[in-house]
C-alpha cells in the first residue's frame, strides 16, 4: 500500500505539520478512498488551527472540500461509484491528506465540464446552506429543481457574496424564491448574477429597516443568515409584520434574538434528513444535475494559490485569515 501524508493540527495556535503513514487499506462499506486533486479553504479551517474548542481534539487533521479521483470504494459505495470516477466530497475535518476516506452519501460525481479546483469550493458550502435552507427544522424551503415554478415569496439571504450565501442565493432561487440578500457594495453585482433580485448594504445603519420593509411588500419564506450579524438578521424579523424564523450559520446569543423572534443555529453535518432527504436532493442530485447544465454557477470562484500540494494549504490558510470576499481559495495537488 502506498504512503499516504496529511497535515496535522498538533495544537491550536500553530502551523501544521505533514506527517507520513500508511494509506488506508480498509474502508467501511460506505466508503470511498479518494486520490485528492484539489483542496478548498473554508473560514471554519483557520479556526480551529488557531483557536482551542472543547468539541477538538488535538492531534487533528484539519480539512472539509476535496475533489480528487476514486481510487477504491467499499461494499455499499459500490453501488454509484466506481474506481476512476471524478469526485468531489465533504471530509468533516478529514480532507487534509493526499488520500481521503470519505462517506459516499458526502460525496458527488464531477460533472465533465468542471475542473477539479473549481469542484472543490462546493462541499461544505452547499451543504451547510442546503440544511438551512431546507431542513425541517430549520426554513423547510421545497428541494431546488431545474424548471421550479414561482412561488411568489421572497427569502433574505444575510451576507450573499460569502461562500456558503453564494450557494444559498442559488439553491434559494431554484426552489421558486426571489431572493433579496445582504452584502457590501462592492458585491451587488455579484449577487444580482447569482439571481438574487435586491442587494442591500449590510454596514448602513438603516439596513435592518430597510430591508424589513422590502419583505414586507410581499409574502416572505424566512431568513437565513450565511455570514453576519446574527442581531441584525433578528432585527429584521422583529421589525417584519410577518412572522420570520431566523436560521443562522452562526452561533445564536439569546441576548440577540428579540422577544417573539424565533432564531435557530443550523448544524450541517448530523441529523436524519440531512443524509436521507436533503443531501441527495440538493448536493448529490439537483447541483450536479444544474452544473452540468450550466444552470448552476461556481460561486464564489476558485483562486488558486501558486503553492502546491499539502506545503501550499498552510499558505493558503494564512491568506484567508487576511480576509477574502468572494472567492474561495483553492490548493492543486503536485
Amino acid at each position: 500500500m502506498s504512503i499516504n501524508r496529511s497535515l496535522w493540527q498538533d495544537k491550536p495556535g500553530v502551523p501544521g505539520v505533514i506527517r507520513e503513514s500508511q494509506t488506508p487499506s480498509q474502508l467501511e462499506d460506505r466508503q470511498l478512498l479518494v486520490k485528492v486533486h484539489a483542496w478548498a479553504m473554508n473560514p471554519c479551517d483557520a479556526l480551529l488551527q488557531d483557536q482551542a474548542l472543547p468539541f477538538i481534539k488535538y492531534p487533528v487533521i484539519l480539512g472539509q472540500d476535496i475533489a480528487g479521483v476514486v481510487a477504491a470504494v467499499g461494499s455499499t459505495a459500490a453501488s454509484k461509484f466506481k474506481v476512476g470516477d471524478r469526485v468531489f466530497a465533504f471530509t468533516i475535518n478529514n480532507g487534509f491528506q493526499d488520500y481521503v476516506s470519505v462517506d459516499h452519501t458526502l460525496t458527488a460525481k464531477i460533472p465533465e465540464s468542471l475542473s477539479f479546483a473549481e469542484a472543490s469550493v462546493f462541499p461544505l458550502c452547499c451543504t451547510t446552506a442546503s440544511f438551512g435552507l431546507f431542513g425541517k427544522d430549520y426554513l423547510g424551503l421545497p428541494f431546488p429543481t431545474l424548471d421550479t415554478a414561482s412561488t411568489g415569496k421572497s427569502i433574505l439571504i444575510w451576507g450573499g457574496s460569502s461562500a456558503v450565501g453564494s450557494n444559498a442565493i442559488q439553491l434559494a432561487k431554484a426552489a421558486g424564491f426571489e431572493v433579496i440578500t445582504t452584502c457590501s457594495p462592492r458585491s451587488f453585482d455579484y449577487v444580482k448574477n447569482l439571481g438574487a433580485s435586491k442587494a442591500f448594504d449590510y454596514n448602513s445603519p438603516s439596513v435592518t429597516d430597510e430591508v424589513a420593509a422590502e419583505l414586507d411588500k410581499g409574502t416572505c419564506a424566512g431568513i437565513y443568515l450565511a455570514v453576519g450579524s446574527v442581531a441584525d438578521a433578528c432585527q429584521v424579523s422583529h421589525k417584519s409584520k410577518q412572522n420570520l424564523f431566523v436560521a443562522s450559520s452562526n452561533p445564536v446569543n439569546p441576548e440577540d434574538v428579540p422577544e417573539g423572534v424565533e432564531a435557530k443555529m443550523t448544524f450541517g453535518t448530523g441529523g436524519v434528513d440531512m443524509f436521507k432527504e436533503i443531501l441527495p436532493a440538493t448536493f448529490g442530485g439537483f447541483l450536479v444535475e444544474a452544473l452540468a447544465k450550466g444552470a448552476y454557477k461556481v460561486a464564489p470562484p476558485p483562486e488558486v494559490v501558486s503553492r502546491k500540494g499539502l506545503e501550499g494549504i498552510q499558505e493558503a490558510l494564512d491568506i484567508l485569515k487576511k480576509g477574502t470576499s468572494a472567492k474561495k481559495l483553492v490548493v492543486e495537488s503536485n
